[in-house]
C-alpha cells in the first residue's frame, strides 16, 4: 500500500514544480550489473575502471558523430582487449560483447529505495524526467523491462539528445518537455560533477546522491546532498522549499 504524499503544492517561481533523475547508479544499480557482465567477458572485474574509462571514451565519440551506435559497442570491445594486450577480430569481438550484454540484461536490478521514493513522488503530482548520460536505445529497453518507464513524463538520454550532463542542454531539453522552469527544477543523481554540479551550474538545484554514505568534506555552494533516495522526499518538503520561500 502506497502511503499518502505529504502535501506539496508549489505555485511560485523559485519553488519546487519538478524533478529530474539519473538513471544507473541512481535508480539502476548499474556498477554492479556492470561488473558481472564485464567478469562473463574477461574472467573478472579487476579492469572495471579501465572498462568505464574506454566506454566514456567511446560514448563521447558516439556523441560527437564520430562512430554509429550499431557499430560502437564492438569497436570499444576491441579497444578495451587492445588495452589488455590482446587483439580481437571483429567475429570475436561480437561474441564476446553479445555474451556481455546477456549477462548485463538478466543482472539490471532497482535499488530497494527507488520505488518507495517514485511513488511519493507521483503523488505529489510533481512532473518527473528520467535524464541519462547512456548512449543509445538499450536505456529505453531498461527502463521498461525495470517497470520505471511508468513514473516518468519524460525522459531523455544522451544518445538521443545529443548532449551529456553535464552539458546544460540536455537539462534544457528536460525541463522544455516537462513545461517547468530551470530555476524550479531539482535534478539528483550519483555524480557530483555530472549530475549535481551541471544542474546548478545549468540553473536547478543540484543534489548528489552518494550512496557510499554522509560526505565528510564540505559540499560546493548550493549543492544538496542524500546518502538514500529515502531522504529525497524530506529534503524536498523541507530544505529545498524553505531555501526558496
Amino acid at each position: 500500500m502506497t502511503t499518502a504524499a505529504p502535501t506539496f503544492t508549489p505555485r511560485r517561481t523559485g519553488e519546487i514544480r519538478a524533478v529530474c533523475l539519473d538513471v544507473d547508479d541512481t535508480l539502476v544499480d548499474y556498477s554492479t550489473s556492470s561488473r558481472a557482465a564485464l567478469a562473463a567477458m574477461v574472467g573478472n572485474d579487476d579492469s572495471f575502471p579501465l572498462w568505464q574509462r574506454i566506454t566514456d571514451e567511446h560514448c563521447s565519440r558516439l556523441l560527437a558523430g564520430e562512430l554509429q551506435y550499431e557499430s560502437m559497442r564492438n569497436i570499444r570491445t576491441r579497444a578495451f582487449f587492445a588495452a589488455l594486450g590482446e587483439e580481437l577480430d571483429q567475429d570475436e569481438a561480437t561474441r564476446r560483447e553479445l555474451r556481455r550484454q546477456e549477462v548485463l540484461a538478466a543482472s539490471w536490478r532497482l535499488y530497494p529505495d527507488v520505488v518507495p521514493c517514485l511513488e511519493w513522488l507521483r503523488a505529489t503530482g510533481l512532473p518527473l524526467a528520467a535524464v541519462s548520460n547512456a548512449s543509445g536505445r538499450h536505456q529505453r529497453v531498461k527502463i521498461a523491462n525495470l517497470g520505471l518507464a511508468q513514473y516518468f513524463d519524460t525522459v531523455l538520454i544522451a544518445g538521443e539528445v545529443g548532449a551529456m550532463k553535464p552539458d546544460r542542454v540536455i537539462f534544457d531539453t528536460a525541463c522544455e518537455d516537462l513545461g517547468v522552469p530551470l530555476c524550479d527544477t531539482v535534478h539528483v543523481g550519483d555524480r557530483l560533477h555530472a549530475d549535481a554540479i551541471g544542474a546548478r551550474d545549468a540553473g536547478m538545484k543540484g543534489v548528489w546522491l552518494n550512496r557510499q554514505g554522509p560526505c565528510t568534506g564540505g559540499l560546493p555552494t548550493g549543492i544538496s546532498a542524500i546518502s538514500s533516495l529515502s531522504e529525497l522526499p524530506e529534503l524536498l518538503v523541507c530544505e529545498l522549499s524553505a531555501a526558496r520561500v
